[in-house]
Protein backbone atom coordinates (compact mmCIF):
# COMPACT_ATOMS: atom_id res chain seq x y z
CA UNK A 1 0.00 0.00 0.00
CA UNK A 2 1.17 3.31 -0.94
CA UNK A 3 1.83 5.84 2.58
CA UNK A 4 1.16 9.53 1.78
CA UNK A 5 2.14 11.98 3.58
CA UNK A 6 -1.55 13.06 4.15
CA UNK A 7 -4.97 13.83 2.25
CA UNK A 8 -4.15 16.92 1.09
CA UNK A 9 -0.26 16.88 1.22
CA UNK A 10 -0.06 18.92 4.27
CA UNK A 11 -0.75 18.59 8.03
CA UNK A 12 -3.53 19.85 9.85
CA UNK A 13 -2.39 21.55 13.10
CA UNK A 14 -4.78 24.43 13.97
CA UNK A 15 -8.48 23.83 15.67
CA UNK A 16 -11.13 22.65 13.07
CA UNK A 17 -13.90 25.23 12.15
CA UNK A 18 -16.22 22.03 12.91
CA UNK A 19 -16.44 20.39 16.29
CA UNK A 20 -14.06 17.82 16.42
CA UNK A 21 -16.91 15.23 16.28
CA UNK A 22 -18.07 16.17 13.12
CA UNK A 23 -14.68 15.87 11.70
CA UNK A 24 -14.66 12.49 10.14
CA UNK A 25 -18.39 13.11 9.24
CA UNK A 26 -16.37 16.39 7.04
CA UNK A 27 -14.18 13.65 5.79
CA UNK A 28 -16.65 11.45 4.70
CA UNK A 29 -19.15 14.11 2.37
CA UNK A 30 -18.53 14.11 -1.15
CA UNK A 31 -15.75 15.96 -2.32
CA UNK A 32 -16.91 16.53 -5.68
CA UNK A 33 -16.37 13.71 -7.86
CA UNK A 34 -13.51 12.65 -6.36
CA UNK A 35 -14.11 9.49 -4.11
CA UNK A 36 -12.46 9.43 -0.60
CA UNK A 37 -9.64 7.02 -0.62
CA UNK A 38 -8.23 4.26 2.54
CA UNK A 39 -5.04 6.64 3.02
CA UNK A 40 -7.77 9.76 3.07
CA UNK A 41 -9.81 8.06 5.86
CA UNK A 42 -6.72 6.93 7.97
CA UNK A 43 -5.56 10.86 7.70
CA UNK A 44 -9.02 11.83 8.78
CA UNK A 45 -8.78 9.06 12.05
CA UNK A 46 -4.59 10.66 12.77
CA UNK A 47 -6.48 14.51 12.67
CA UNK A 48 -8.80 13.86 14.86
CA UNK A 49 -6.54 11.75 17.59
CA UNK A 50 -4.39 14.78 17.50
CA UNK A 51 -6.77 17.44 17.92
CA UNK A 52 -8.31 15.81 20.87
CA UNK A 53 -4.51 15.00 22.39
CA UNK A 54 -3.14 18.28 21.99
CA UNK A 55 -6.85 19.87 22.84
CA UNK A 56 -6.33 21.92 26.71
CA UNK A 57 -8.41 20.89 29.15
CA UNK A 58 -10.18 24.50 30.07
CA UNK A 59 -10.71 24.54 26.01
CA UNK A 60 -14.32 26.30 25.60
CA UNK A 61 -15.74 23.50 23.70
CA UNK A 62 -15.94 21.35 26.58
CA UNK A 63 -13.89 18.08 27.57
CA UNK A 64 -11.68 16.41 25.10
CA UNK A 65 -12.33 13.50 23.49
CA UNK A 66 -10.56 10.06 24.81
CA UNK A 67 -7.98 7.91 23.42
CA UNK A 68 -7.26 4.38 23.87
CA UNK A 69 -4.10 3.50 24.49
CA UNK A 70 -2.19 -0.20 26.25
CA UNK A 71 0.90 -0.45 28.24
CA UNK A 72 2.37 -3.37 26.25
CA UNK A 73 4.03 -2.43 23.53
CA UNK A 74 4.41 -5.30 21.48
CA UNK A 75 8.45 -5.20 21.35
CA UNK A 76 9.05 -8.59 22.07
CA UNK A 77 8.75 -11.33 19.84
CA UNK A 78 7.60 -13.29 17.88
CA UNK A 79 4.24 -11.73 16.63
CA UNK A 80 1.14 -12.46 18.09
CA UNK A 81 1.33 -8.31 20.02
CA UNK A 82 -0.01 -5.22 20.59
CA UNK A 83 2.73 -3.99 18.53
CA UNK A 84 2.70 -1.15 16.31
CA UNK A 85 1.95 -2.65 13.07
CA UNK A 86 -1.47 -3.63 14.84
CA UNK A 87 -1.62 0.31 16.34
CA UNK A 88 -1.73 1.49 12.88
CA UNK A 89 -3.97 -0.42 11.48
CA UNK A 90 -7.00 -0.07 13.68
CA UNK A 91 -6.28 3.94 13.27
CA UNK A 92 -6.59 2.80 9.36
CA UNK A 93 -9.44 1.62 9.91
CA UNK A 94 -10.77 4.27 12.08
CA UNK A 95 -10.64 3.45 15.77
CA UNK A 96 -8.63 6.34 17.79
CA UNK A 97 -6.07 4.95 19.63
CA UNK A 98 -2.50 7.51 20.26
CA UNK A 99 0.58 4.82 19.23
CA UNK A 100 2.11 3.61 22.18
CA UNK A 101 5.77 2.38 22.26
CA UNK A 102 8.14 1.38 24.13
CA UNK A 103 11.02 3.96 25.55
CA UNK A 104 14.75 3.45 24.18
CA UNK A 105 17.35 2.83 27.36
CA UNK A 106 19.90 5.11 27.71
CA UNK A 107 23.29 3.81 26.80
CA UNK A 108 24.42 2.81 23.14
CA UNK A 109 21.86 2.90 20.22
CA UNK A 110 19.89 -0.51 20.48
CA UNK A 111 21.56 -2.67 17.44
CA UNK A 112 17.89 -3.22 15.86
CA UNK A 113 15.78 -0.21 15.56
CA UNK A 114 13.34 -1.64 13.22
CA UNK A 115 10.72 -1.56 15.62
CA UNK A 116 10.98 2.19 16.53
CA UNK A 117 11.94 3.53 12.98
CA UNK A 118 9.36 2.29 10.57
CA UNK A 119 6.36 3.21 13.46
CA UNK A 120 7.79 6.39 14.21
CA UNK A 121 8.33 7.39 10.31
CA UNK A 122 4.86 6.15 10.03
CA UNK A 123 3.77 8.51 12.65
CA UNK A 124 5.71 11.59 11.30
CA UNK A 125 3.61 11.13 7.99
CA UNK A 126 0.09 11.00 9.99
CA UNK A 127 1.60 14.07 12.19
CA UNK A 128 0.59 11.39 15.29
CA UNK A 129 0.73 12.21 18.74
CA UNK A 130 2.16 8.86 20.53
CA UNK A 131 3.73 7.90 24.04
CA UNK A 132 6.80 6.10 24.84
CA UNK A 133 6.49 3.91 28.08
CA UNK A 134 9.52 3.01 30.26
CA UNK A 135 10.13 1.45 33.13
CA UNK A 136 11.38 3.23 35.94
CA UNK A 137 13.61 6.06 35.11
CA UNK A 138 15.37 6.34 38.45
CA UNK A 139 15.75 2.23 39.22
CA UNK A 140 19.38 3.18 37.46
CA UNK A 141 20.14 5.36 40.85
CA UNK A 142 19.79 1.73 42.89
CA UNK A 143 20.84 -1.21 40.08
CA UNK A 144 23.84 0.66 38.48
CA UNK A 145 26.31 0.09 41.32
CA UNK A 146 27.98 3.23 40.01
CA UNK A 147 24.94 4.73 41.81
CA UNK A 148 24.58 2.25 45.05
CA UNK A 149 28.13 1.77 45.96
CA UNK A 150 28.52 5.52 45.95
CA UNK A 151 29.84 6.96 49.84
CA UNK A 152 26.97 8.16 51.87
CA UNK A 153 26.67 11.72 51.25
CA UNK A 154 26.46 11.16 47.62
CA UNK A 155 24.34 8.08 47.66
CA UNK A 156 20.69 8.76 46.38
CA UNK A 157 19.50 5.37 47.92
CA UNK A 158 18.21 5.05 51.39
CA UNK A 159 21.40 4.49 54.45
CA UNK A 160 19.93 3.19 57.49
CA UNK A 161 20.26 3.95 61.32
CA UNK A 162 22.77 1.40 60.83
CA UNK A 163 24.64 2.39 58.28
CA UNK A 164 23.81 -0.27 55.82
CA UNK A 165 22.67 0.78 52.18
CA UNK A 166 19.66 -0.23 51.14
CA UNK A 167 18.09 -1.12 47.85
CA UNK A 168 15.51 2.30 47.63
CA UNK A 169 15.64 6.15 46.90
CA UNK A 170 15.86 8.33 49.61
CA UNK A 171 13.65 11.17 49.73
CA UNK A 172 16.81 12.88 52.23
CA UNK A 173 19.63 11.89 49.82
CA UNK A 174 21.61 14.12 47.49
CA UNK A 175 19.85 15.33 44.73
CA UNK A 176 22.51 15.37 41.76
CA UNK A 177 22.00 11.62 40.86
CA UNK A 178 18.47 12.40 40.01
CA UNK A 179 19.77 14.83 37.53
CA UNK A 180 21.79 12.52 36.38
CA UNK A 181 19.50 9.56 35.91
CA UNK A 182 17.26 12.23 33.90
CA UNK A 183 19.75 13.78 31.70
CA UNK A 184 21.04 10.18 30.46
CA UNK A 185 17.30 9.08 29.37
CA UNK A 186 16.50 12.31 27.59
CA UNK A 187 19.93 12.48 25.45
CA UNK A 188 20.25 8.72 25.21
CA UNK A 189 21.28 7.53 21.28
CA UNK A 190 18.20 5.69 21.14
CA UNK A 191 15.76 9.11 21.99
CA UNK A 192 17.99 11.21 19.86
CA UNK A 193 17.45 8.74 16.89
CA UNK A 194 13.67 9.11 17.03
CA UNK A 195 13.65 12.83 17.10
CA UNK A 196 15.92 13.08 13.87
CA UNK A 197 13.00 10.47 12.28
CA UNK A 198 10.12 12.57 13.83
CA UNK A 199 11.00 16.27 15.08
CA UNK A 200 7.68 17.67 15.39
CA UNK A 201 5.33 15.47 16.96
CA UNK A 202 2.60 17.45 18.32
CA UNK A 203 2.30 15.40 21.80
CA UNK A 204 4.38 12.72 22.63
CA UNK A 205 3.56 11.30 26.39
CA UNK A 206 6.58 9.83 27.89
CA UNK A 207 5.28 7.03 30.64
CA UNK A 208 7.41 5.86 34.07
CA UNK A 209 5.89 2.62 35.36
CA UNK A 210 6.51 4.78 38.27
CA UNK A 211 7.33 1.49 40.89
CA UNK A 212 10.93 1.70 41.92
CA UNK A 213 11.26 0.70 45.77
CA UNK A 214 11.41 3.90 47.53
CA UNK A 215 11.43 4.97 51.29
CA UNK A 216 8.12 4.74 53.02
CA UNK A 217 7.15 7.84 54.98
CA UNK A 218 6.01 5.19 57.91
CA UNK A 219 9.60 4.03 57.87
CA UNK A 220 11.65 7.06 58.13
CA UNK A 221 12.47 6.04 61.56
CA UNK A 222 14.88 3.76 60.08
CA UNK A 223 16.31 6.10 58.14
CA UNK A 224 19.60 7.48 58.81
CA UNK A 225 19.31 11.09 56.65
CA UNK A 226 15.53 11.28 58.51
CA UNK A 227 16.80 10.74 61.93
CA UNK A 228 19.82 12.87 61.80
CA UNK A 229 17.61 16.18 60.77
CA UNK A 230 14.75 15.19 62.84
CA UNK A 231 15.37 12.08 64.64
CA UNK A 232 15.50 14.04 67.76
CA UNK A 233 12.08 16.15 68.30
CA UNK A 234 8.97 13.70 68.23
CA UNK A 235 7.31 14.18 65.25
CA UNK A 236 2.70 13.66 64.00
CA UNK A 237 2.36 11.77 60.53
CA UNK A 238 1.55 14.73 59.09
CA UNK A 239 4.73 16.23 59.33
CA UNK A 240 6.47 12.65 58.01
CA UNK A 241 4.29 12.88 55.51
CA UNK A 242 5.09 16.79 54.67
CA UNK A 243 8.21 15.95 54.80
CA UNK A 244 8.66 13.00 53.20
CA UNK A 245 6.45 14.28 49.91
CA UNK A 246 8.38 17.40 49.30
CA UNK A 247 11.75 15.46 49.45
CA UNK A 248 10.03 13.60 46.82
CA UNK A 249 8.73 16.51 44.64
CA UNK A 250 11.89 18.41 44.77
CA UNK A 251 14.24 14.82 43.57
CA UNK A 252 11.42 14.09 40.60
CA UNK A 253 11.18 17.66 39.52
CA UNK A 254 15.20 17.38 39.41
CA UNK A 255 14.63 14.06 37.20
CA UNK A 256 12.13 15.20 35.02
CA UNK A 257 13.61 18.93 34.49
CA UNK A 258 16.72 16.93 33.36
CA UNK A 259 14.99 14.60 31.28
CA UNK A 260 13.52 17.53 29.19
CA UNK A 261 16.63 19.38 28.95
CA UNK A 262 18.73 16.36 27.87
CA UNK A 263 15.98 15.93 24.59
CA UNK A 264 17.95 17.04 21.45
CA UNK A 265 14.68 18.92 19.33
CA UNK A 266 13.03 21.64 20.64
CA UNK A 267 9.85 20.83 19.49
CA UNK A 268 10.31 17.14 21.49
CA UNK A 269 11.25 19.89 24.79
CA UNK A 270 8.00 21.86 24.42
CA UNK A 271 5.34 19.57 23.31
CA UNK A 272 6.90 16.29 25.60
CA UNK A 273 4.36 15.48 28.69
CA UNK A 274 5.70 13.15 31.70
CA UNK A 275 3.20 11.17 33.26
CA UNK A 276 3.54 8.33 36.29
CA UNK A 277 1.53 5.04 36.88
CA UNK A 278 -0.59 5.51 39.80
CA UNK A 279 0.44 9.62 40.07
CA UNK A 280 -2.98 10.29 41.45
CA UNK A 281 -4.48 10.30 44.90
CA UNK A 282 -5.78 7.65 46.80
CA UNK A 283 -8.68 5.42 45.32
CA UNK A 284 -8.87 3.54 49.12
CA UNK A 285 -9.31 6.94 50.67
CA UNK A 286 -11.87 6.29 53.52
CA UNK A 287 -12.80 2.85 52.58
CA UNK A 288 -10.30 1.47 56.07
CA UNK A 289 -9.38 3.55 58.82
CA UNK A 290 -5.29 3.08 58.05
CA UNK A 291 -5.93 4.71 54.57
CA UNK A 292 -3.77 7.93 55.03
CA UNK A 293 -0.78 5.23 55.68
CA UNK A 294 -0.81 4.47 52.02
CA UNK A 295 -0.93 8.37 50.88
CA UNK A 296 1.06 11.24 51.24
CA UNK A 297 -2.02 13.05 52.35
CA UNK A 298 -1.28 16.50 54.42
CA UNK A 299 -4.19 19.11 55.35
CA UNK A 300 -5.02 21.01 52.30
CA UNK A 301 -3.55 18.45 49.88
CA UNK A 302 -4.66 15.31 48.86
CA UNK A 303 -2.07 13.91 46.96
CA UNK A 304 1.45 15.66 45.67
CA UNK A 305 1.66 14.19 42.19
CA UNK A 306 -0.04 17.50 40.49
CA UNK A 307 3.34 18.91 42.18
CA UNK A 308 5.66 16.45 39.96
CA UNK A 309 3.93 15.09 36.86
CA UNK A 310 2.28 16.84 34.06
CA UNK A 311 -0.23 13.57 34.14
CA UNK A 312 -0.78 10.69 36.25
CA UNK A 313 -2.42 6.93 35.11
CA UNK A 314 -4.68 5.87 38.08
CA UNK A 315 -5.27 2.13 38.53
CA UNK A 316 -9.14 1.29 37.64
CA UNK A 317 -8.22 -2.50 38.41
CA UNK A 318 -10.07 -5.84 40.06
CA UNK A 319 -6.85 -6.75 41.34
CA UNK A 320 -5.70 -10.30 41.73
CA UNK A 321 -3.93 -9.87 44.70
CA UNK A 322 -7.09 -8.24 46.64
CA UNK A 323 -11.10 -8.77 47.25
CA UNK A 324 -11.80 -6.09 44.79
CA UNK A 325 -14.35 -7.28 42.33
CA UNK A 326 -16.84 -5.13 39.45
CA UNK A 327 -19.96 -6.20 41.23
CA UNK A 328 -19.09 -5.29 45.36
CA UNK A 329 -18.84 -2.09 47.11
CA UNK A 330 -15.01 -3.00 46.82
CA UNK A 331 -15.01 -1.88 43.44
CA UNK A 332 -12.92 0.43 40.85
CA UNK A 333 -16.62 1.82 40.27
CA UNK A 334 -16.87 2.80 43.66
CA UNK A 335 -13.46 3.71 44.11
CA UNK A 336 -13.10 5.95 41.59
CA UNK A 337 -15.83 8.16 42.25
CA UNK A 338 -13.43 9.66 45.12
CA UNK A 339 -11.31 10.78 42.07
CA UNK A 340 -13.65 13.51 41.36
CA UNK A 341 -13.21 15.67 43.90
CA UNK A 342 -9.34 14.96 43.44
CA UNK A 343 -9.52 15.39 40.04
CA UNK A 344 -10.93 19.32 40.81
CA UNK A 345 -8.09 19.76 43.36
CA UNK A 346 -5.14 18.29 40.74
CA UNK A 347 -6.51 20.79 38.02
CA UNK A 348 -6.53 23.55 40.55
CA UNK A 349 -2.61 22.67 40.91
CA UNK A 350 -1.75 22.41 37.26
CA UNK A 351 -5.17 22.97 34.90
CA UNK A 352 -3.50 20.75 32.18
CA UNK A 353 -2.93 17.70 33.95
CA UNK A 354 -3.26 14.48 31.54
CA UNK A 355 -5.62 12.14 33.80
CA UNK A 356 -5.74 8.80 31.79
CA UNK A 357 -7.39 5.75 32.71
CA UNK A 358 -4.99 2.36 33.69
CA UNK A 359 -7.88 -0.61 32.87
CA UNK A 360 -7.71 -4.08 34.00
CA UNK A 361 -9.74 -7.04 34.91
CA UNK A 362 -6.81 -9.03 37.08
CA UNK A 363 -6.75 -11.80 34.37
CA UNK A 364 -2.77 -12.94 35.01
CA UNK A 365 -1.31 -16.57 34.63
CA UNK A 366 -1.37 -17.21 38.31
CA UNK A 367 -3.81 -19.23 40.83
CA UNK A 368 -5.15 -15.93 41.99
CA UNK A 369 -6.17 -15.00 38.05
CA UNK A 370 -9.59 -12.65 38.73
CA UNK A 371 -11.81 -14.57 35.99
CA UNK A 372 -10.84 -17.96 37.88
CA UNK A 373 -12.09 -16.19 40.52
CA UNK A 374 -15.16 -15.02 38.71
CA UNK A 375 -15.44 -19.04 37.36
CA UNK A 376 -14.95 -20.39 40.71
CA UNK A 377 -18.02 -18.49 41.75
CA UNK A 378 -20.44 -19.51 38.94
CA UNK A 379 -19.89 -16.10 36.60
CA UNK A 380 -18.99 -15.43 33.07
CA UNK A 381 -16.67 -12.93 32.92
CA UNK A 382 -15.88 -12.21 29.26
CA UNK A 383 -14.80 -8.75 27.05
CA UNK A 384 -18.42 -7.39 26.67
CA UNK A 385 -18.60 -6.95 31.07
CA UNK A 386 -15.34 -5.92 31.03
CA UNK A 387 -16.07 -3.15 28.51
CA UNK A 388 -18.87 -2.15 30.63
CA UNK A 389 -16.95 -1.56 33.96
CA UNK A 390 -14.50 0.51 31.80
CA UNK A 391 -16.69 2.37 30.40
CA UNK A 392 -18.43 3.13 33.69
CA UNK A 393 -14.99 4.67 35.05
CA UNK A 394 -14.67 6.52 31.14
CA UNK A 395 -17.84 8.49 32.40
CA UNK A 396 -17.35 9.06 35.99
CA UNK A 397 -14.07 10.69 35.43
CA UNK A 398 -13.72 11.37 31.61
CA UNK A 399 -10.12 10.94 31.23
CA UNK A 400 -7.99 12.12 28.51
CA UNK A 401 -7.00 8.30 27.54
CA UNK A 402 -7.85 5.30 28.55
CA UNK A 403 -4.67 2.33 28.96
CA UNK A 404 -5.41 -0.95 29.45
CA UNK A 405 -2.66 -3.11 31.10
CA UNK A 406 -1.12 -6.71 30.25
CA UNK A 407 2.17 -7.99 31.05
CA UNK A 408 4.74 -7.38 28.69
CA UNK A 409 4.30 -11.32 27.50
CA UNK A 410 0.28 -11.39 27.13
CA UNK A 411 -0.71 -12.17 23.28
CA UNK A 412 -2.79 -10.44 21.55
CA UNK A 413 -4.78 -14.01 20.49
CA UNK A 414 -5.84 -14.07 24.00
CA UNK A 415 -6.29 -10.82 25.25
CA UNK A 416 -7.09 -8.94 22.14
CA UNK A 417 -10.81 -8.81 22.75
CA UNK A 418 -10.43 -7.09 26.09
CA UNK A 419 -8.12 -4.23 24.47
CA UNK A 420 -10.78 -3.76 21.64
CA UNK A 421 -13.57 -3.16 24.45
CA UNK A 422 -11.83 -0.86 25.48
CA UNK A 423 -11.57 1.03 21.69
CA UNK A 424 -14.93 0.01 21.38
CA UNK A 425 -15.93 2.22 24.83
CA UNK A 426 -13.73 5.29 23.40
CA UNK A 427 -15.31 4.96 19.73
CA UNK A 428 -18.58 5.71 20.55
CA UNK A 429 -17.84 8.89 22.03
CA UNK A 430 -17.03 9.81 18.67
CA UNK A 431 -19.71 7.70 16.59
CA UNK A 432 -23.03 9.88 18.73
CA UNK A 433 -23.81 13.21 18.25
CA UNK A 434 -25.62 12.71 21.94
CA UNK A 435 -22.46 11.10 23.88
CA UNK A 436 -19.59 13.67 22.37
CA UNK A 437 -22.34 16.41 23.42
CA UNK A 438 -22.27 14.97 27.08
CA UNK A 439 -18.44 14.41 26.92
CA UNK A 440 -17.69 17.74 26.29
CA UNK A 441 -20.09 20.09 28.41
CA UNK A 442 -22.26 17.18 31.04
CA UNK A 443 -22.43 18.16 34.68
CA UNK A 444 -22.13 15.01 36.35
CA UNK A 445 -24.84 14.31 39.18
CA UNK A 446 -24.21 13.70 42.38
CA UNK A 447 -26.62 11.64 44.42
CA UNK A 448 -26.99 13.33 47.55
CA UNK A 449 -29.93 11.41 49.47
CA UNK A 450 -26.44 8.96 50.42
CA UNK A 451 -22.83 9.39 51.33
CA UNK A 452 -20.46 7.51 49.86
CA UNK A 453 -20.10 3.91 51.44
CA UNK A 454 -16.39 4.62 52.64
CA UNK A 455 -16.61 6.61 55.65
CA UNK A 456 -13.63 6.07 57.57
CA UNK A 457 -11.80 9.35 58.76
CA UNK A 458 -12.62 11.50 56.37
CA UNK A 459 -10.56 14.58 57.09
CA UNK A 460 -12.57 18.09 57.93
CA UNK A 461 -11.72 19.62 54.51
CA UNK A 462 -13.54 16.98 52.40
CA UNK A 463 -16.01 15.98 54.19
CA UNK A 464 -18.87 18.55 52.13
CA UNK A 465 -16.96 16.82 49.15
CA UNK A 466 -19.54 15.23 46.62
CA UNK A 467 -18.43 11.56 46.31
CA UNK A 468 -21.24 9.51 46.08
CA UNK A 469 -22.73 9.40 42.21
CA UNK A 470 -24.33 6.36 41.98
CA UNK A 471 -27.81 6.43 41.17
CA UNK A 472 -30.73 4.51 43.43
CA UNK A 473 -32.25 1.51 41.62
CA UNK A 474 -34.86 -0.52 42.70
CA UNK A 475 -32.49 -3.56 42.49
CA UNK A 476 -30.13 -2.33 45.71
CA UNK A 477 -29.41 -4.32 48.74
CA UNK A 478 -30.59 -2.76 51.84
CA UNK A 479 -28.71 0.07 53.64
CA UNK A 480 -25.68 0.35 55.17
CA UNK A 481 -23.73 -1.45 52.54
CA UNK A 482 -19.81 -3.08 53.63
CA UNK A 483 -17.29 -3.51 50.85
CA UNK A 484 -18.60 -7.05 49.96
CA UNK A 485 -22.09 -6.26 49.23
CA UNK A 486 -23.42 -6.69 46.08
CA UNK A 487 -24.55 -4.19 43.75
CA UNK A 488 -26.65 -5.88 40.94
CA UNK A 489 -26.23 -2.55 39.00
CA UNK A 490 -24.30 0.35 38.91
CA UNK A 491 -25.71 3.73 37.26
CA UNK A 492 -24.59 6.87 37.05
CA UNK A 493 -25.46 10.42 34.86
CA UNK A 494 -24.78 13.64 33.14
CA UNK A 495 -26.95 16.50 32.72
CA UNK A 496 -27.08 19.76 30.73
CA UNK A 497 -29.30 22.41 30.53
CA UNK A 498 -31.32 24.26 33.19
CA UNK A 499 -35.06 23.10 35.31
CA UNK A 500 -37.60 22.97 32.80
CA UNK A 501 -35.35 22.22 29.54
CA UNK A 502 -32.76 19.63 31.35
CA UNK A 503 -32.03 15.96 29.56
CA UNK A 504 -29.27 13.68 31.34
CA UNK A 505 -27.31 10.76 29.93
CA UNK A 506 -28.06 7.50 32.24
CA UNK A 507 -25.57 4.75 31.81
CA UNK A 508 -26.06 1.46 34.02
CA UNK A 509 -24.13 -1.78 33.38
CA UNK A 510 -25.22 -4.67 35.20
CA UNK A 511 -21.89 -7.16 35.76
CA UNK A 512 -23.56 -10.45 36.87
CA UNK A 513 -26.24 -10.88 33.44
CA UNK A 514 -28.98 -8.67 32.09
CA UNK A 515 -31.48 -6.89 34.08
CA UNK A 516 -34.42 -6.25 33.25
CA UNK A 517 -37.16 -3.16 34.19
CA UNK A 518 -34.90 -1.60 36.09
CA UNK A 519 -36.15 1.91 37.74
CA UNK A 520 -33.44 4.32 37.88
CA UNK A 521 -34.10 7.11 40.09
CA UNK A 522 -32.12 10.09 38.71
CA UNK A 523 -31.44 12.92 41.59
CA UNK A 524 -34.10 15.91 41.61
CA UNK A 525 -36.10 14.56 38.50
CA UNK A 526 -37.64 11.16 38.43
CA UNK A 527 -37.58 7.74 37.60
CA UNK A 528 -36.71 5.95 34.76
CA UNK A 529 -37.34 2.62 33.63
CA UNK A 530 -34.19 0.79 31.81
CA UNK A 531 -32.78 -2.64 30.83
CA UNK A 532 -29.63 -3.21 31.68
CA UNK A 533 -27.26 -5.69 30.02
CA UNK A 534 -22.93 -6.43 31.03
CA UNK A 535 -21.90 -4.09 28.44
CA UNK A 536 -24.00 -1.33 29.81
CA UNK A 537 -26.49 0.93 27.56
CA UNK A 538 -26.99 4.35 27.81
CA UNK A 539 -30.60 6.58 28.05
CA UNK A 540 -31.01 10.35 26.83
CA UNK A 541 -33.62 11.59 29.28
CA UNK A 542 -35.48 14.53 27.96
CA UNK A 543 -37.32 16.40 30.96
CA UNK A 544 -39.08 18.67 28.37
CA UNK A 545 -41.02 15.31 27.10
CA UNK A 546 -40.37 12.86 29.54
CA UNK A 547 -38.61 10.73 27.22
CA UNK A 548 -35.89 7.89 28.01
CA UNK A 549 -34.70 6.73 25.15
CA UNK A 550 -31.85 3.93 24.53
CA UNK A 551 -29.24 5.31 22.83
CA UNK A 552 -28.07 2.50 19.80
CA UNK A 553 -24.43 2.36 19.62
CA UNK A 554 -22.38 1.35 16.86
CA UNK A 555 -20.22 -2.29 16.62
CA UNK A 556 -16.57 -2.35 16.34
CA UNK A 557 -15.98 -3.82 12.64
CA UNK A 558 -13.71 -7.19 12.68
CA UNK A 559 -10.32 -6.79 14.21
CA UNK A 560 -7.13 -6.25 11.70
CA UNK A 561 -6.30 -10.16 10.35
CA UNK A 562 -2.79 -10.09 10.04
CA UNK A 563 -2.01 -8.88 6.37
CA UNK A 564 0.06 -10.43 3.82
CA UNK A 565 2.24 -7.82 3.28
CA UNK A 566 3.36 -5.66 6.45
CA UNK A 567 1.59 -2.01 5.99
CA UNK A 568 4.97 -0.72 7.03
CA UNK A 569 7.26 -2.40 4.53
CA UNK A 570 7.33 0.37 2.52
CA UNK A 571 8.52 2.74 4.76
Amino acid sequence: MALPTSSQGKRMTGQPSLPAHSLAVAFLLPLGVVPLTADDKTQATADQIRIEATRRNDDPIGHPLPLAAHWNTGATPPGDTFDPQYQLQLIEQGHHVMPFLTMPSPGPLPKKMDYWERAVKRAAELHLPFALIASQWESMLTYDKAYLELPEDKNPNVVDVDGKVLKQVDPFGPIDPWRKAGKLWGASEGMSKLVEWYPDPPKVLLISNNEHAKLAWTDVGKAKRYVDQYGGIARDDDFKRQVVADGWIERYRAMIGAFRDGLTGDKWKQNAIFIGYDAFGPPHFARMGGWREYSLYVPGRIDISPLIWDGGSPSFYTHNWNASTDYTVWSPQVEAMNWVFMQEEALKTNSQFWFELGTWDGSVDQRNDKRRFYLGRGQAYDADRYGGMVQYGMWLTRPRSVREFRGWTERRSLQGQYFLAVVEAVDRVYANDVLTRFWRQGRLVANTAHEHPYQAKVPEEYKDKPRWFGLDTNVDPPRPWGTGTELPVFALALTLGQAGEREWLVYAHAPLGVRDGVKVTIPGYEEVTVSVPPQGVFYHVLEKTHEARAIAVPKLPPPPKKPEKDILDTL
